[in-house]
């Protein structure tokens, strides 16, 4: 059996914990654990190597409270749980699963961030951020072998943003060592309630840029589209919306969490689907998203999962696919009776069909992942994770609102207040534009830019 690697989940601010408990509840149903932290789906005990491939790996995101005894444990949510406001904790206590979480990860201040990226960062989150490490010191050490870090939370208000990079500056200095994965939730001016969403997003994704390791981009308006046209809500509201945001986690922590064709961790991930370090930003899609009405009446096979995959209403951030091109992507199937051979078909049909699509300076950039262990929700689903440079389209709004604002010093007070320098502004509106560019130079002819002929790639000795 080999060595559990563990992942310690922390969730920041009220989007960020309202998502993440979702998606707790969620992986707990796939990996048969009821609300009291006991295995339901236990069956005949096995031995540890033997067991059913929905138990194999539930450490991985799971404390047991006994020692290498899986039906006897009572299993624990390996998460954090952090706000700046108590009102957030109290919501989390009162969910069907609020019981299963420790009271003692559960970090919470009095006073909230107002919206505002420094109170998070620099006042308000200092206060609590000694006792934020120290919770994850202590899961860390009740770990075998930690693989990593995954951070869920928004950047549009003050929490989230301010305190979430925050957390993540901190986890790269103690655990350098460490993979970071974020879930982050981008702010959407046609889901937004703040005015300056801009300016907390741009220092946020500064932050993003120097200390995370791979960020899942999950965009406010994408989603909305996708509830309202797709499964046709009249009205979504943010639970029907954490929802969708939890199909796509699970999706993409499947192969993380289940054994697989291709078994995944954090770093296999990064090593794989990461060419450039700052290009770490990656788009997701999931499919099917079925409609209540006519889920019993959907063909699900390989070849329309993979189009639904690479299809625009699906992806959950609002850029359009065909201003850029694929650096490298992976789709994780996951299905009980799937055949190695469809799967082959069905994507190389898509490469063959869509080669323009994907950068040529790349070879077999489109990896596959079949696992046996379905989604709760469909029979046969998969997942798209991928690194595309049209994930540009998301920063130039962002940039754009920041320098109209910018430029005629709003709102600088408030943050100036919090112990902020100006400067601070201008680098990180800096760093943002110089990520856009470099999506921008990474496109198809790239390789052939900086290499004018075959023998150039040989050195002479």
């Amino acid at each position: 059996m080999t060595t559990c690697r563990e992942i310690i989940t922390l969730q920041v601010g009220q989007a960020g914990n309202q998502v993440a408990t979702q998606f707790w509840d969620s992986i707990r149903k796939e990996h048969g654990v009821g609300i009291d932290g006991k295995v339901t789906s236990a069956g005949e005990h096995v031995d540890a190597d033997q067991l059913p491939d929905a138990l194999a790996n539930l450490g991985v995101m799971f404390n047991p409270t006994l020692a290498k005894d899986t039906y006897n444990s009572t299993w624990i949510p390996r998460g954090i749980m952090v706000d700046l406001e108590p009102g957030t904790m109290d919501v989390i206590k009162a969910h069907s699963m609020g019981k299963m979480f420790r009271p003692d990860n559960m970090v919470f201040g009095q006073t909230g961030a107002g919206n505002n990226w420094a109170k998070g960062y620099y006042t308000e989150g200092q206060e609590l951020i000694d006792e934020i490490m120290d919770r994850v010191r202590r899961e860390v050490e009740s770990c075998e072998c930690v693989q990593g870090f995954q951070l869920f939370h928004s950047i549009g208000g003050g929490t989230g943003s301010g305190l979430g990079t925050l957390v993540l500056n901190n986890l790269r200095d103690c655990y350098v060592d460490r993979m970071t994965s974020t879930y982050t939730v981008f702010p959407s001016m046609k889901v937004s309630d703040t005015v300056v969403e801009p300016y907390n997003a741009v220092l946020s994704t500064h932050q993003l840029i120097e200390n995370s390791d791979e960020s899942f981009i999950l965009d406010n308006e994408a989603m909305h589209c996708i509830a309202t046209w797709v499964l046709k809500m009249k009205q979504p509201s943010f639970a029907d919306i954490n929802q969708l945001i939890s199909q796509v986690t699970c999706g993409i922590s499947s192969s993380l969490r289940f054994p697989g064709t291709l078994n995944c961790d954090l770093r296999k991930l990064a090593v794989n689907l990461i060419p450039f370090p700052r290009l770490h930003f990656f788009m997701c899609s999931h499919a099917p998203f079925l409609y209540k009405e006519s889920a019993d009446r959907t063909v699900l096979n390989m070849k329309t999962l993979v189009s639904g995959n690479f299809s625009a209403a699906n992806f959950l951030c609002s850029c359009r696919p065909e201003d850029g091109h694929y650096m490298a992507a992976a789709i994780l199937f996951r299905g009980e009776n799937m055949r190695e051979q469809e799967i082959d078909e069905a994507v190389g049909r898509l490469q063959s069909e869509r080669s323009d699509d994907f950068v040529q300076w790349i070879p077999k950039n489109l990896l596959t992942s079949a696992i046996r262990v379905p989604s709760k929700r469909s029979p046969l689903s998969s997942t798209l994770i991928g690194n595309t440079t049209a994930i540009k389209g998301i920063y130039y709004p962002l940039v754009t609102k920041f320098g109209a604002m910018y430029r005629r010093k709003a709102f600088l007070h408030s943050y100036m207040a919090e112990g902020m320098d100006e400067m601070e502004f201008q680098e990180a509106d800096k760093n943002v534009r110089d990520l856009i560019q470099e999506f921008n130079d990474k496109g198809p002819n790239f390789a052939d830019e900086d290499v004018e002929s075959e023998s150039e790639l040989y050195y002479d000795f």
